[in-house]
């Protein structure tokens, strides 16, 4: 599998604002954030990018932000992972049939990826979805997730078009992808995804699996 060196130098961007955040906060990962689950997994959940205080803190996709407080306890209460999840990569945690990366491995500026950026990271995307042999479903949290694994994939955005809790059966793949809106603490501050409507994205998973 094709994955991005821990310094990986790809994005300019990228690269001068990881070496600003080693100099702000020395204790973080501050690197390349690898995938979380194992490969022979059913479902690949990927996300937008790192968050500054949470995967790019700690080395581990969605831990120690909001977004891993939503995402981590839906997973587990529908038996896709055991243990507890705590703010930090050397807890107890497991995932069971689940994967979880992002469509940009380095934390950006503000949350925001550009799509150069995007663009960079399809490759180590692309290599992980054709090395996980059992993938089944993929679950796009956010527009930028479902539009950058229907563009490696070769499709059209126009006919597949982003909806939250949507499924999409990808004719030239045995895969199906499924929407959410974003676990972000945005989203669910400002209503626009609850603990509920995600439940009912995992719930609707496990009845394709």
């Amino acid at each position: 599998m094709l994955t991005p060196k821990p310094n990986c130098q790809l994005c300019k961007r990228l690269v001068e604002f990881r070496e600003n955040n080693i100099q702000k906060f020395p204790k973080y990962y501050n690197g390349v954030v690898s995938s979380f689950g194992s490969p022979d997994s059913q479902i690949l959940v990927i996300g937008l990018a790192p968050g500054l205080s949470g995967a790019n803190a700690t080395g581990r996709p969605f831990t120690g932000d909001y977004a891993g407080d939503v995402l981590y306890p839906t997973l587990k209460n529908n038996g896709f992972a055991k243990g507890n999840y705590q703010h930090h990569k050397n807890d107890d945690f497991e995932l069971i049939n689940v994967r979880i990366t992002n469509s940009v491995r380095c934390v950006p500026p503000q949350n925001k990826v550009t799509a150069e950026e995007v663009k960079n990271c399809s490759k180590f995307l692309i290599s992980e979805l054709y090395h996980m042999k059992n993938l089944k479903v993929i679950l796009s949290l956010g527009k930028t997730a479902h539009d950058a694994t229907l563009k490696i994939l070769g499709y059209k955005l126009s006919e597949y078009k982003f909806a939250h809790n949507a499924v999409h059966k990808l004719k030239n793949h045995n895969y199906i992808l499924v929407n959410s809106y974003h676990t972000s603490r945005y989203n669910v501050n400002t209503g626009r995804l609850t603990f509920e409507m995600f439940d009912n994205v995992i719930k609707n998973i496990k009845t394709i699996i």
